[in-house]
């Protein structure tokens, strides 16, 4: 049960991935979570280095897709100022947002990537899908209160994966 929340791969932040690795074995679309993984929650457009990160995703041929909890306005200025696609009140980790995305692009579930900074929303939903999930660090101290209601249970996870030696936090993998 507590293997729901074990993420595939586990990085420090969205620069640290090996995307040209993730290429090679067939991802063709990579989910990524807005808040506390592209940008701090109190940013409210993407920075130079999140749209040169994008951009350098774009063309290595990647389908690019914000999947968030967060509402449409927080969300549209990076869909917009990042010309990618987006999901908002997604309801991770419910099926229903990633279904809608296999449905329309036609990709795979072996296909899709989705990167993110909690267990509970982003790792448990990717892997709920049989998408490749990855683990980043939250980029931000700030959280919104559900989140920070996650978070604590989030610790009880973490606590639970380290003893079971399945995830420890600040042990980066691929």
């Amino acid at each position: 049960m507590i293997n729901r929340f074990v993420p595939d791969i586990y990085q420090k932040s969205i620069y640290d991935i090996d995307y040209k690795k993730l290429k090679k074995h067939g991802i063709k679309c990579l989910i990524f979570d807005l808040d506390n993984t592209i940008t701090p929650v109190n940013i409210k457009n993407p920075p130079k280095k999140v749209k040169d990160l994008m951009e350098d995703l774009k063309n290595m041929k990647f389908k690019l897709i914000i999947v968030s909890n967060a509402t449409k306005k927080r969300v549209e200025p990076f869909k917009d100022i990042l010309c990618i696609d987006s999901s908002y009140l997604s309801l991770k980790p419910l099926k229903r947002k990633y279904q809608k995305i296999l449905k329309v692009y036609k990709f795979k579930e072996s296909e899709i990537a989705c990167i993110g900074d909690q267990l509970l929303t982003d790792i448990w939903g990717a892997n709920k899908m049989g998408f490749l999930s990855i683990l980043v660090n939250p980029i931000g101290k700030i959280d919104f209160a559900l989140t920070k209601l996650n978070r604590a249970l989030e610790n009880t996870i973490y606590n639970s994966l380290d003893a079971k030696e399945l995830l420890k936090k600040g042990k980066y993998y691929e």
